[in-house]
């Protein structure tokens, strides 16, 4: 009996070992890394390995917001984007101050979190991140300058400018800008970059030092040249990830865009020649790796897996770059990831600080460099692999859609307003737009499985649509939302249906009656057997009365594989005739979707613009909706139908 009674123990501690084991392998490493972060930090990301210090702006913690954030576009799980959230309005006023932020001080370093402000402004809409994200711009437009132009890293550190400065305010600078549409700045951003590899480059190498000083009079400084002594892993990871997340936001047509990706090919080929090619890793202090006690350094090396795999995924540098960015992320798996419980994990191997100058000072020599404190889940390691490795879990899935473009119209639904600088701006339904009416998450979605994502602006012809694989319509215009609606007409009817003949996979999304234009919409529809009926399906009279708006999946549908249930909210119902199929149908019965299949092509129809962020962002909807997985089945059923 006792024998049998320890078995049976046995057994139940093996298969709760087993359980756990398979729960943990269930969320990947960007997931458990995000979830120590929680559990450790979770009432201020703004720490240190020893403690926290909530009243400290610090760009410690903007760095692992920008990787929170990365995980919650790949996943649809708001959790990240929450946390984020509620630790950054930690530090603001309700009028958009900041507290403890000094701008006379003039630290570059201050300016990082700005991109952090800018994403929430752009997702709620909320003024106290708008005018928070401005102090830093008003920071910038008087951080005192070199002779040429080039931004102090610090007040206190006159005359000179450090490799991590470039990642600090460049990448905020250039998405600020974008977004009020000061085209002058991009020149001066692209001569940050410039700059700073002129005056820092080591010409035998390609690989620059830590900081310069353009005064000569730093101890650290070289007499002649003003360059500090040694190339700083970390310095120049700040660097690479600072041009790929700027290159973001530089507009495609400037002229020095192209110097830009030229710093990056050359830094590209520096830092691949002194990956390690054992390990995959990278050391403290680069060119040395036989230095005495010179150490592989977990930060540096997730930068620089970040900014090769992100340089291939936005098509910055060619795709063989991420055989280096891949044989990076297995050193790191294999030398600083250990386990730190249920779905979690901890990052090794992570120099706490290294800098030049400064009380007690800093010499910049080899000495130096290797006396500081090698840690476990510092926040700037940690910010890296998070971003590191969210990039190696993005290119792990499956790209249908690669070389393929899928194109989004703005002539038939082309509402515009003032923005908060006085800018006319496009937008409802648009690929860029964060808000709870854009498409960013389904843009997003459809760039993970490859695609390239682009707008017509135009009516559409058979010549404008020879490039799209797939062509979306939503919610065309009608007088109310814009003076001059351009109606569905004959002509565009014939080009549009044509292409569909020829292969072309065509979604048009819908509204109810009194939230679209209806009339000319139906005539394009009509030509693929679907009606819209112009009803208003799944209204909700009680805004967390959700049930009102659910539409079930039943196993075995042809396009949602994943979801369970739907959100749906005031959707037209459908009346389908000729070979016109439902694939999807509400509980009255009512169709909800359909498909058609014309010559090569093949038609989806609803009645909603129903996977706007709002529906899909895990912001609002309950756990029980699976609306973000069903965007994501919705974008794989369609690259099948191309041919």
């Amino acid at each position: 009996m006792r024998s049998s009674f320890i078995k049976y123990i046995l057994f139940v501690a093996l298969f709760a070992i087993s359980f756990q084991i398979k729960a943990q392998q269930s969320k990947s490493l960007s997931e458990q890394m995000a979830a120590t972060v929680m559990s450790i930090w979770k009432d201020t990301l703004n720490t240190t390995p020893s403690g926290f210090k909530p009243t400290k702006w610090s760009y410690d913690l903007g760095v692992v917001y920008e990787g929170f954030e990365g995980i919650w576009k790949r996943t649809g799980d708001a959790s990240y984007f929450k946390a984020l959230q509620k630790n950054m309005d930690s530090y603001l006023t309700k009028e958009g101050g900041i507290n403890n932020y000094k701008q006379t001080d003039f630290n570059i370093d201050n300016v990082k979190n700005g991109r952090t402000l800018l994403m929430l402004y752009k997702v709620t809409g909320q003024q106290k991140y708008f005018k928070a994200a401005t102090l830093l711009w008003d920071q910038l437009q008087q951080q005192p300058r070199t002779k040429e132009g080039g931004f102090w890293h610090k007040k206190i550190y006159p005359n000179q400018m450090w490799l991590d400065g470039l990642y600090m305010g460049e990448p905020f600078y250039a998405e600020y800008a974008a977004f009020i549409k000061n085209d002058k700045a991009f020149d001066d951003i692209a001569n940050q970059f410039i700059w700073m590899e002129k005056n820092s480059i080591d010409t035998k190498t390609g690989l620059m030092y830590h900081g310069w000083d353009e005064s000569k009079t730093e101890q650290w400084a070289n007499k002649i040249t003003g360059k500090s002594p040694h190339f700083w892993g970390r310095a120049m990871g700040w660097y690479g990830m600072a041009l790929v997340d700027v290159l973001d936001n530089f507009p495609i047509n400037h002229p020095k865009r192209k110097e830009l990706l030229a710093i990056l090919s050359r830094y590209a080929i520096a830092i691949q020649k002194v990956q390690d090619v054992k390990t995959g890793l990278w050391y403290d202090i680069l060119d040395l790796p036989k230095g005495k006690d010179n150490y592989h350094e977990a930060s540096a090396s997730n930068m620089f897996v970040y900014t090769y795999a992100k340089a291939v995924r936005m098509g910055y540098l060619p795709k063989a770059y991420f055989g280096v960015a891949d044989k990076g992320y297995k050193g790191i798996k294999n030398a600083f990831i250990e386990p730190g419980g249920i779905d979690k994990i901890n990052l090794t191997g992570t120099v706490s600080v290294s800098g030049l100058g400064g009380k007690p000072y800093r010499d910049g020599s080899y000495t130096y460099y290797l006396s500081e404190k090698v840690v476990v889940n510092d926040p700037k390691g940690v910010g890296a692999f998070l971003l590191a490795a969210n990039e190696i879990e993005l290119a792990a899935l499956p790209k249908p859609g690669l070389g393929k473009t899928v194109l989004l119209d703005s002539y038939f639904n082309n509402e515009t307003k003032i923005d908060q600088s006085g800018n006319s701006l496009v937008w409802h339904y648009k690929w860029d737009e964060q808000a709870n009416g854009g498409f960013s998450f389904l843009g997003g979605l459809f760039n993970t499985a490859g695609f390239k994502t682009k707008t017509l602006y135009q009516a559409p012809t058979v010549a404008n649509l020879k490039a799209a694989s797939i062509y979306i319509i939503v919610d065309p215009d009608f007088e109310k939302e814009n003076p001059k609606p351009n109606f569905v007409s004959e002509p565009n009817i014939n080009a549009i249906t044509a292409w569909v003949k020829a292969g072309g996979v065509l979604v048009l999304m819908a509204n109810d009656a009194p939230n679209a234009e209806l009339k000319h919409f139906n005539e394009l529809a009509a030509k693929f057997g679907v009606f819209f009926n112009g009803d208003s399906k799944g209204k909700v009279p009680v805004p967390t009365n959700f049930e009102t708006a659910k539409v079930v999946v039943p196993s075995g549908n042809e396009i949602f594989k994943s979801p369970s249930n739907l959100f749906i909210k005031e959707y037209s119902s459908l009346k389908l005739s000729e070979n016109a199929k439902p694939v999807l149908k509400d509980a009255a019965g009512d169709n909800v979707m359909s498909i058609t299949k014309m010559g090569k092509g093949i038609v989806y129809i609803i009645g909603d613009p129903w996977l706007y962020n709002e529906y899909v962002d895990g912001r609002k909807l309950p756990d029980t909706y699976d609306n973000f997985k069903a965007a994501t089945d919705l974008v794989s059923w369609l690259s099948k139908q191309i041919i």
